[in-house]
């Protein structure tokens, strides 16, 4: 059976997994100054990242209409593909699962569409997994196991340099944030089956980092890891750097990418933002 896979440009694939494993990333929208930007094609995320802290209004998003997931959809069946998995961010963050969801039911069940739970490579992780297993001749079910498999062992957290973006955008529960603003704290925070919760709060951006090391740690050894950042490549090499050093190199991955993450994500959480997104080993 040759199936086709489609995720949102949130999931954060780096564009050489895309081409490699053929995969279609329908991107989503953000909103600036009244203007629509796609994600990813109308504006590069240095670009982004460059005029965030100017713009006269914080920027929104949206996801694009089921229509766009619809054709996306066509295509693939028109080339060929018997089945589509459309895996998608949390649909507690995004429309964009529902919008997927109302487009499949065009298709008549040809078209499986899936939400991760996550956001950025946690997305991303779970569509590789898919494609992974696609390209290995697995069949429908193999590869939705394997999709549910990294679901439950995929982590995603993040150490946030302010709490002003995520105020703004009303998304993390007003405790957090009441928390990040007290003498400038700079939570640490965990994102699970879309919900932020707490895991730590330090004073400085080097404690903060050192807190996301030890959460990191603790999840034992890892089959994936990325290190995120929002436009502050700079502070992933730090952080990787500690990473290596801290005597645990043994427990990661041969390879760490690390991914400057989509406008759509620091939108919310701003610039000189720290995260991982990992993979725990199973039975690990």
């Amino acid at each position: 059976m040759k199936i086709g896979l489609v995720t949102d440009s949130p999931a954060d694939l780096p564009p050489d997994l895309v081409e490699q494993y053929g995969i279609e990333v329908i991107p989503a929208l953000l909103i600036i100054d009244g203007r629509e930007y796609v994600d990813g094609v109308d504006m590069t995320r240095e670009q982004f990242y460059a005029r965030l802290p100017v713009m006269r209004q914080h920027p929104t998003t949206a996801a694009p209409s089921p229509l766009r997931f619809a054709a996306c959809y066509e295509k693939l069946l028109a080339n060929g593909c018997e089945h589509i998995l459309s895996i998608h961010t949390a649909e507690k963050l995004t429309s964009l699962t529902n919008f997927a969801r109302q487009a499949a039911r065009e298709f008549d069940g040809r078209v499986t569409v899936l939400e991760s739970g996550s956001l950025t490579l946690g997305t991303g992780f779970q569509v590789l997994a898919a494609a992974e297993a696609i390209e290995q001749g697995a069949g429908l079910e193999t590869v939705l196991e394997r999709v549910r498999s990294t679901r439950q062992r995929v982590r995603v957290a993040a150490a946030l340099d302010t709490m002003d973006y995520l105020r703004r955008s009303g998304r993390v529960p007003a405790a957090i944030t009441t928390i990040g603003g007290l003498l400038s704290i700079k939570p640490v925070v965990e994102l699970r089956e879309g919900a932020v919760r707490p895991i730590s709060a330090a004073r400085t951006t080097r404690q903060a980092a050192q807190a996301l090391l030890e959460f990191l740690v603790k999840l034992g050894p890892l089959e994936r890891l990325a290190i995120l950042h929002t436009n502050a490549e700079t502070r992933a090499h730090e952080f990787l750097t500690l990473l290596m050093n801290s005597g645990h190199h043994r427990s990661l991955p041969p390879e760490i990418r690390l991914v400057n993450v989509t406008g759509l994500i620091g939108a919310h959480v701003g610039p000189n933002g720290l995260g991982i997104a990992a993979v725990q080993k199973e039975n690990g």
